[in-house]
């Protein structure tokens, strides 16, 4: 009875969709959602209309995650931990904006943000009649893929064409059902304004992070600057702050329990529509290999930075995101095993099978779909030992391999006929990376890139005969070198360690790199045709199971007749639910506020949890000024709320009924850490930092009171 039970919820849940709080929800859908039955108190097409302005220009991508405008004068807020890599690249051992922050007292000691752009969406289109047109030749899913790469191609580079600040993307819903085109203004003129230090913006460290009750003050501010004539441009000091179309009023009201709050941002992915063999896939291979890497990677930075301090910061992001990843993984995995997952999808695909098999028509559409879906997994499951390893090298295996295996596939993809290379190597896409790779050696750090390689090479050594990666031979089975000493020798005569010999050899054919000599780019040539095998393998498996996957979720469609969101890509999406607790366990129930008193009973001295002097004093004194909630007698930090949100929403900002800024997202929490593969009403929460806590930093503690001024906030 209780697993009948559970499919039944599962199921019921995608009939219930627009009832409960689930779904990250293209801009042009809210209008389904019944928001003013919820309690929104403005019209629906105040925040998005094709026709006028709305809230949505207020949001922009930024880092990786969300930010909003708050001001005229482009004045953004976002997360701490999206601008962290900006204090990275800023900081150093006298400088350590991380550790002690960072306050810009007027426009002209603004630093510029390196490696940072902002895009602000200006046009949504539906083309899925275009791309249906362009594919209608196809023969096989891998032809109606490149045919439908090709038009997109053609698409985005006639809207970008002429344009300096200018991006177009085409991007793919319910696995090909559906296609629309994003247009964005960028801007790469990206500054910090004020970060509060460390010991606020990351209270609580890896410790808290996904956990509720919570008391980090994730925030920081930056601003968006444009050429005079208004266009997005490289960092210049003639360069003056943007004028945003719209930007978010804070709002003057306390919050309570059980209020509407919305979220516009910017989620990255999620695969709620996936079947159970996606589901196992992760499960038992991809999740335990990453959090078993990520962490031995983790163990490795400490070592190697337990005292150099210079260390420390050029590490401090790649160790932030394989931190946040490693428990993401790790929660994923405790989630499907604690709630049977993967038997829940199980029970799930019979009833499909049922209903598709049930009558002769919907038979021959669907009643293979779930079997076919499953053999495409045995395309990629041979080596998929020796492509995890090979994955590591991608990234995980230090700059000078990456940047060299980069650079060596640009130039073998521009050898080829124009119509025959990777989307991902075009004019543009080559460009771009030559711009980044300042950014890409602002964090090398010699003795971790080593350490890196050197493991990575032992993997690969250790791997099944069976699934060797072939052209390490040279390498890994060489009697008179060892792994340590190849690895010490290549370090000790190649020139990639030097960005802008590295931008030299962008542009050179594979012949004359070859010619250089340089170890970095032989171990890149040495496996280039191994990966390209590899690369047709997945392309084939990617296109075959995109195309079962849309067959399934045509089948949804046509089995429970209701409206579906798409999974999320890196577009712009809402997310709408009201503040609320939740209980985690039996006996316990979580309050959705949180407290400074909650900061100072934390307090141990010691990282992650020490308070700022400054900070204990204020209070210690009661120096809260007007920032004191009524209900709760205190200065409030972070609440919880049942948005439904993921990676990419950090930064986003949270709104009430009235459409004013309440506070920005910054995490999920731990017990719901399956929620990008499933959505659970009852513990699934947003955390977010409170406004008021944002302004009270801002103004009591880091003393910067003309922010609030422009923000337009009386204090």
């Amino acid at each position: 009875m209780k697993k009948l039970y559970l499919s039944i919820s599962f199921i019921f849940l995608l009939a219930t969709v627009t009832i409960a709080q689930e779904g990250m929800w293209l801009l042009n859908q809210i209008d389904q959602l019944n928001l003013k039955e919820k309690g929104l108190k403005i019209d629906p097409s105040e925040i998005y209309s094709p026709d006028k302005p709305g809230l949505y220009q207020a949001i922009v991508q930024l880092g990786g995650g969300t930010a909003s405008f708050v001001s005229p004068e482009g004045l953004l807020i976002t997360n701490h931990h999206v601008a962290y890599g900006a204090l990275q690249r800023l900081s150093s051992a006298e400088n350590d904006y991380i550790t002690n922050g960072y306050l810009a007292n007027n426009h002209g000691e603004e630093l510029h943000a390196p490696g940072y752009e902002a895009r602000l969406v200006v046009e949504m289109k539906d083309v899925t009649a275009d791309m249906e047109k362009a594919a209608k030749k196809a023969t096989t899913a891998e032809e109606r893929e490149d045919l439908i790469n090709e038009a997109i191609k053609k698409m985005t580079d006639k809207i970008e064409k002429n344009e300096t600040d200018i991006d177009a993307r085409v991007a793919e819903m319910y696995n090909g059902r559906q296609y629309i085109l994003f247009v964005y203004k960028r801007f790469k003129d990206i500054r910090l304004v004020y970060s509060p230090p460390k010991s606020i913006g990351k209270f609580g460290g890896d410790i808290d992070n996904w956990m509720w009750p919570r008391h980090t003050g994730d925030f920081s501010f930056m601003r968006v600057y444009v050429s005079p004539d208004g266009k997005g441009a490289e960092f210049s000091e003639e360069n003056v702050p943007y004028k945003p179309t719209k930007w978010l009023k804070v709002a003057t009201e306390d919050i309570s329990d059980g209020d509407l709050t919305f979220i516009i941002g910017f989620p990255g992915s999620t695969t709620r529509y996936r079947t159970s063999n996606s589901a196992k896939w992760n499960l038992l291979y991809n999740y335990p290999f990453s959090i078993e890497n990520f962490g031995a990677i983790i163990d490795l930075m400490d070592e190697l930075t337990l005292e150099d301090p210079e260390g420390k910061i050029k590490v401090a992001g790649l160790r932030a995101g394989l931190a946040n990843a490693m428990k993401n993984y790790q929660g994923k995995v405790d989630g499907m095993t604690r709630t049977h997952y993967v038997d829940k999808k199980l029970e799930f695909e019979k009833e499909f099978l049922m209903w598709a098999n049930s009558q002769p028509e919907t038979r021959d559409k669907y009643g293979s779909l779930i079997d076919d879906i499953a053999k495409t997994y045995k395309l990629i499951e041979r080596y998929k030992d020796r492509d995890n390893v090979m994955g590591l090298f991608g990234g995980l295996a230090g700059t000078r391999l990456s940047v060299a295996t980069q650079i060596y596939n640009i130039a073998r993809e521009m050898e080829k006929p124009e119509k025959e290379r990777d989307p991902g190597f075009d004019k543009q896409a080559v460009e771009q990376y030559k711009e980044q790779l300042p950014f890409i050696y602002a964090n090398y750090y010699e003795p971790l890139d080593k350490a890196l390689l050197k493991r990575s090479l032992v993997l690969a050594n250790d791997l099944p005969k069976d699934q060797r990666i072939e052209g390490f031979g040279y390498i890994l089975h060489n009697p008179g070198m060892s792994i340590d000493e190849f690895v010490d020798n290549a370090y000790g005569t190649s020139k990639m360690g030097d960005a802008e010999y590295a931008k030299s050899l962008i542009g050179k054919n594979s012949k004359e790199l070859e010619a250089t000599g340089d170890p970095f780019i032989k171990m890149a040539a040495a496996t280039y045709d191994m990966q390209q095998e590899s690369q047709k393998v997945y392309s084939k498996f990617a296109a075959e199971v995109t195309d079962l996957r849309k067959k399934y979720i045509d089948g949804l469609y046509e089995w429970k007749g209701s409206s579906l969101y798409p999974d999320a890509n890196s577009t712009i999406r809402f997310t709408s639910g009201p503040i609320k607790g939740y209980s985690p366990e039996d006996a316990v129930w979580y309050w959705p506020f949180t407290t400074l008193s909650g900061v100072i009973a934390k307090d141990t001295g010691v990282e992650p949890f020490d308070v700022p002097q400054g900070l204990k004093d204020i209070y210690k004194k009661k120096e809260f000024a007007n920032y004191v909630d009524p209900e709760l007698d205190d200065v409030p930090v972070a609440f919880l709320h049942q948005c439904d949100i993921t990676g990419g929403n950090s930064g986003s900002p949270v709104m009430n009924a009235r459409g004013e800024i309440i506070g920005v997202a910054f995490d999920g929490n731990y017990e719901a850490m399956i929620s990008d593969w499933q959505y659970d009403y009852d513990l699934q929460r947003t955390i977010s930092v409170d406004i008021r806590y944002c302004l009270f930093i801002t103004e009591i503690f880091g003393k910067a009171g003309f922010l609030l001024d422009e923000m337009g906030v009386e204090h």
